[in-house]
């Protein structure tokens, strides 16, 4: 009956050494991490385009609720000329910078980028502006 036991023993032993654990991931590295995107790799520039494509989908929506709370803005602005803060400005590029940043972006492509789109929300949002003071 003991060599049952041990021949049991056995079978169990070899069943879990078959088993492989569970393989311990390596610690992550500080610092930015490549995002899944960053290592996509495309095969025609169809390919390319129809992934930009896909973006302007969910691009697109923001940037028009972005504009449409930079509008909204106007109304507390006290003058057409208060409607450019300079250090806002600033703390939004920087912002857009840093988010850039984390995502291992381009970021004085997303400056550029961020610049021109503040200025033409400027516009937008003085135009709003005259239109709420009768100044359309």
């Amino acid at each position: 009956m003991a060599a049952k036991k041990k021949a049991k023993r056995g079978a169990k032993t070899k069943r879990s050494a078959k088993k492989k654990p569970a393989a311990k991931k390596a610690p992550a590295k500080r610092g930015v991490k490549a995002k899944k995107w960053a290592s996509r790799k495309f095969k025609s520039l169809a390919q390319v385009r129809a992934a930009i494509d896909a973006m302007d989908e969910k691009i697109v929506p923001l940037l028009c609720e972005r504009l449409y709370y930079v509008t909204q803005a106007a109304q507390f602005k006290p003058s057409e000329a208060g409607v450019v803060i300079l250090p806002r400005v600033e703390e939004v590029v920087d912002n857009a910078k840093r988010i850039a940043a984390k995502n291992n972006g381009k970021i004085s492509t997303l400056e550029v980028i961020y610049r021109a789109l503040i200025d033409a929300s400027t516009l937008d949002e003085q135009r709003h502006w005259r239109a709420l003071h009768g100044q359309a």
